[in-house]
């Protein structure tokens, strides 16, 4: 079977094409992963219709700028309604701060709440997924020292946490892992292999970090509608976004299965297999 470790169903982009996407799918289970306040309900409603999709809720750090001040116990009561439940996305994120346009349209209409504050939120809700001891999906961009700083002296959930589509540097991947991290692989990072699939040498420190990853601690993802694949590995499309953007069909998970495995020199079923019981050990059954 394969599982989606992480993406966000609920999102504006693929609502067009739920039918489609659900008749297509024959995966194992797909965490959906909610982001802000607006979404959650969206996140529960799409687990009550689907019995393949296990929700996830929380704040992520692009939204933690315009959070409302019942935001906590609104995230709290989505939780205790379902034990199956993860926390996250969460996380923290620099690049927003630091290198982002002011144009963008994705950060439109949002505050973008500085460093401290984002840790503030992360922290917070870092906590509970660790008192109840829930899967919880952390996001970063361009803040990696300070997140390993974090993690490093907190309480975390006994069952570990999940970084998803892991982008920092291979050198860090040891130390995370220590403290219990699982690493989803995104089939966007495909994009970096070398041209001919017999250099297979990679071409970014992204994928030189996943040949680190011991093979216990990975999973994959897609991240949909987010992060698409290379058009020569998409095996599932969608028409684009109304401003052209490529939208990421969820079907293309096991397009990134066979990837990774190319990546690592595995053969697919047995990749596969590995990441079934490591999913399984970080999610539950």
């Amino acid at each position: 079977m394969f599982h989606d470790a992480h993406n966000h169903l609920q999102d504006d982009w693929l609502a067009p094409h739920l039918d489609r996407i659900a008749s297509a799918w024959s995966g194992g289970v797909m965490v959906v992963n909610g982001t802000c306040e607006a979404d959650w309900s969206r996140v529960a409603e799409l687990a009550r219709r689907y019995p393949w999709i296990r929700p996830s809720y929380g704040l992520h750090p692009w939204d933690a700028g315009n959070r409302t001040a019942d935001w906590f116990a609104t995230l709290k009561a989505y939780l205790d309604a379902d034990p199956r439940a993860g926390v996250g996305e969460i996380g923290i994120d620099r690049w927003m701060l630091d290198r982002a346009r002011p144009d963008d349209a994705r950060l439109t209409g949002l505050r973008r709440a500085p460093l401290p504050e984002q840790g503030e939120v992360f922290l917070k809700q870092l906590a509970l997924a660790c008192s109840e001891n829930r899967p919880v999906t952390i996001h970063c961009l361009e803040a990696w020292g300070a997140l390993s700083e974090i993690l490093a002296r907190v309480n975390l959930p006994e069952r570990g946490f999940l970084l998803h589509a892991y982008g920092g540097p291979p050198e860090l991947v040891a130390h995370f892992a220590k403290l219990g991290a699982y690493f989803s692989f995104n089939g966007y990072f495909l994009k970096d292999l070398a041209p001919s699939p017999k250099a297979a040498s990679p071409a970014s420190t992204r994928l030189k970090a996943f040949q680190q990853v011991p093979l216990e601690r990975l999973l994959v993802e897609t991240d949909a509608p987010a992060m698409p694949l290379p058009q020569t590995w998409r095996t599932h499309k969608l028409p684009p976004a109304p401003d052209g953007s490529p939208v990421n069909h969820p079907g293309n998970l096991e397009a990134a299965y066979a990837g990774l495995a190319m990546l690592r020199s595995l053969p697919l079923a047995e990749l596969t297999a590995q990441v079934e019981i490591n999913f399984l050990r970080f999610f539950g059954p």
